[in-house]
């Protein structure tokens, strides 16, 4: 996993749209990176829909959100549209950055153990590093959190 300190990977990933976005185009900006295990499901709705909502909170303390999950471009387009999502998700199905930040092991619930994204957000500073990590992100409150990290940190 990223440590505290350690820059942005670089890596290039598509968009809900189809278009390939490199991650290095967000520094220079604070950026929070979260990761979800699937498109439209409860907890990964709700998360989705926080950050919709306080949208224009989070551009006005100049915060960027970048939401990745392994599901498709065509899941994530579907998801975007229905819940009318105002910012960008990346499909990572390789699970190349999922695994270069950490974020894919080993899961239980409801007894059953099995591999997964673990639901966990990365925040970097406008130089791309690695300044806060929110291991257990509140889905319902999750733009709220990373705006609190933020001014904390400024």
């Amino acid at each position: 996993m990223l440590k505290i300190g350690d820059k942005l990977p670089s890596a290039v990933l598509k968009n809900q749209e189809g278009e390939s976005i490199e991650l290095s185009q967000f520094v220079g900006k604070k950026l929070a990176i979260y990761f979800y295990p699937k498109d439209d499901t409860p907890g990964c709705t709700a998360q989705a829909c926080s950050i919709r909502d306080q949208e224009e909170l989070l551009l006005n303390h100049e915060i960027q959100v970048v939401g990745i999950s392994a599901d498709t471009v065509a899941s994530h387009k579907k998801f975007a549209t229905k819940h009318q999502l105002n910012f960008t998700l990346l499909s990572d199905p390789e699970k190349e950055v999922i695994q270069a930040f950490g974020v894919w092991g080993e899961k239980k619930f409801m007894g059953k153990t099995y591999d997964g994204i673990h639901r966990k957000s990365f925040l970097f500073n406008e130089e791309g590093e690695l300044v806060g990590l929110l291991e257990k992100p509140n889905t319902k409150n999750h733009a709220e959190e990373i705006i609190q990290f933020f001014d904390i940190k400024a």
